[in-house]
């Protein structure tokens, strides 16, 4: 197990438990920051014994690896990323699109899963989602949905039957000052790959004219 999941280990499970870094650095007796740099997956800095005494404060153990409940591990990080997935299906069908999520293809070699995608067939415009609750490998972000936008036209006339004129991509994020701080430290090369933030990104979901490629935080409600 590398250290960048053991923090995002440590920071699902916080969360789950509705706790801060604050709260978790006082149960264990040690600092915030001790917390955030496990997190980051800054681990070589810190010792066993406080790596284990802070998962102990979140119910889990540290011995080199981390285990919780019986191996369910990686179906509390499935948990945030389903409920993010469906929480933006969501708010796009309110805005008039037709949602379909998980969409499958292989196509010459290329294949994945997509996380949503968005169809208006009225306007020929297609709209390529991908889910991040966490914002690890940047470049192997952007590359694979660079792949699912070049496909999408041709999966959506396989899957759907019709071929859109216009394919639009998003990249949503979940909020968390965590992920601020990577999009702010690879902002140059975020903004080459999706320009389009804030007001211009919610009109144009609203009312899809042109093509768009842009980034858009999302907090989980409930």
């Amino acid at each position: 197990m590398d250290d960048v999941r053991v923090g995002r280990l440590l920071r699902a499970l916080r969360i789950r438990r509705h706790l801060r870094q604050e709260d978790i650095g006082e149960i264990a007796e040690v600092s915030q920051s001790a917390i955030s740099l496990i997190e980051r997956g800054h681990l070589s800095t810190l010792s066993i014994r406080v790596l284990r005494a802070v998962f102990a404060a979140v119910d889990a153990r540290f011995d080199g690896t981390v285990a919780w409940r019986g191996g369910a591990l990686d179906r509390l990080l499935d948990e945030r990323h389903a409920r993010l997935v469906g929480q933006f299906a969501a708010s796009l069908t309110r805005a008039g699109w037709e949602v379909q999520v998980e969409v499958t293809f292989a196509h010459y070699g290329e294949r994945g899963s997509i996380d949503i995608v968005g169809l208006r067939p009225s306007d020929g415009v297609t709209l390529i989602v991908e889910i991040k609750t966490e914002l690890t490998a940047i470049d192997d972000t952007i590359r694979r949905l660079d792949i699912k936008d070049r496909l999408g036209a041709q999966i959506v006339f396989e899957r759907f039957g019709w071929r859109p004129t216009t394919v639009a991509r998003v990249l949503v994020v979940l909020e968390g000052s965590t992920a601020r701080r990577r999009v702010a430290a690879h902002d140059g090369t975020l903004r080459v790959a999706f320009p389009d933030r804030g007001p211009r990104l919610r009109a144009w979901l609203m009312r899809p004219v042109g093509r768009i490629s842009g980034l858009r935080f999302v907090s989980l409600s409930g």
